[in-house]
């Protein structure tokens, strides 16, 4: 019995299936205080809802803010597409739509099991990897954000967790077939989550080092996948310079998320009228059309940076900290919230953050050839966000690597206390 016990813990299958009945059952009792009427449509009151709508009514890739404002390239294509097929088959708007999508969301964050427990058997061993698919499976925000978000989010993680499990996989083979494949991953996560091509730099470059004996073949291997990106995002940044007349390969929003985090609404001495309104945004969006109304925030949000150097340098060591403790000024609202999940998440951040630095330094000093592309996750990946607006959504992506370091730390301390 006891090791029929110990076999199912260590079962990825079973750890996964958990995994999905706890993001379910959040969702269930979620739903349950929230009227009908509410989820049908609330949710979806955001680009990805109104650009799935226009898609599922034939529209087109368009009317970011359900208005008809033509085409648009805010967004990658990949979550919206998804969404416009749950609204044909659900109805767009509509309360199967609602729980067909967290359900999707909810099954994409549970899959994440799968290459975050084969990365912890590379690491160390099956204890490194169950205890990093347990954590995944009980993650708060791999719990919560298939419910909060109808967003790209929890595909994301999915794709980062895939993407470190297929770069680990590759430091040992030269096969053609298994590059180019891995290259469509690359191509189908970027058209998902753009953000994720900070991280493709840092593992290809690490993948030519453990292949530098062979330069010959990790060339030809490197440029195939490089190849195969290029060629499977075409399509939509060829449709994206026909239709802007400029060069968007994969999406166009930075310039509206930096001035979102970067404007006179942050500044107490502006003369500016200190505040920001959708109505007002959509409105401007509407008449200047989508490259203008970029072009204007492009050029607003560097005139702020350039100008107020000293409050921007203290904007993001604001947003540094709120991407970890999901707060700015976490030790305040610690004290001042009312709410026990407020204080437990907070908690809970603050725990996390350091069971990543303790399990970053054991990879370091084991000199694991590992640790540079699973190192890049939390330290480069979140870089984008410290610069432009931040939330615990943003840095979700890298949320099961989050787990898998905090897995290594433990993993790691126990031994050095059975050594004792």
């Amino acid at each position: 019995m006891r090791e029929r016990l110990s076999r199912l813990i260590r079962s990825v299958w079973f750890i996964a299936l958990l995994a999905l009945v706890l993001r379910v059952a959040f969702v269930l009792y979620k739903a349950y205080l929230i009227p009908h009427v509410v989820l049908a449509s609330l949710p979806f009151q955001n680009e990805v809802g109104n650009v799935a709508s226009s898609l599922a009514q034939g529209q087109g890739f368009c009317c970011l803010f359900r208005q008809p404002t033509g085409p648009t390239a805010w967004l990658a294509p990949v979550y919206p597409l998804l969404i416009s097929g749950v609204f044909k088959i659900f109805g767009a708007f509509t309360l199967g739509s609602f729980y067909a999508s967290v359900l999707l969301n909810c099954l994409f964050s549970s899959l994440a099991c799968f290459p975050l427990f084969a990365i912890g058997k590379r690491l160390g061993n099956q204890t490194t990897a169950a205890l990093a698919t347990w954590l995944w499976a009980f993650f708060p925000s791999g719990i919560i954000l298939p419910f909060e978000w109808i967003w790209d989010t929890s595909l994301s993680a999915l794709l980062a967790a895939a993407l470190l499990w297929a770069t680990l996989e590759l430091a040992d083979s030269l096969c053609l077939r298994d590059f180019a494949i891995y290259g469509l991953l690359w191509g189908f996560s970027l058209l998902t989550n753009p953000t994720l091509g900070m991280l493709f730099p840092i593992l290809l470059g690490w993948l030519l080092y453990r292949h530098r004996g062979n330069f010959p073949g990790i060339a030809k291997s490197a440029l195939l996948a490089c190849a195969a990106i290029v060629l499977f995002c075409a399509p939509w940044t060829t449709r994206n310079y026909l239709r802007f007349g400029r060069f968007i390969p994969l999406r166009s929003n930075f310039a509206y998320e930096f001035w979102s985090g970067n404007n006179e609404i942050f500044d107490e001495h502006s003369r500016e009228v200190n505040r920001i309104t959708r109505f007002e945004q959509t409105r401007l969006y509407a008449r200047l059309g989508e490259n203008a109304f970029l072009d204007e925030k492009r050029q607003k949000a560097r005139s702020f940076v350039r100008t107020r150097p000293a409050l921007y340098a203290q904007l993001c060591g604001r947003r540094i900290v709120a991407t970890w403790f999901g707060s700015a000024s976490p030790w305040l609202d610690f004290w001042k919230t009312d709410s026990s999940l407020a204080r437990f998440l907070l908690l809970w951040n603050a725990v996390t953050l350091l069971g990543v630095l303790a399990g970053l330094v054991r990879l370091f000093l084991l000199r694991r050839l590992c640790f540079v592309p699973i190192a890049a996750f939390p330290i480069l990946f979140p870089a984008t966000f410290y610069i432009a607006h931040t939330s615990l959504r943003h840095r979700h992506p890298c949320d099961p690597v989050l787990a898998l370091l905090i897995a290594v730390a433990v993993v790691g301390a126990g031994r050095r206390l059975d050594a004792k």
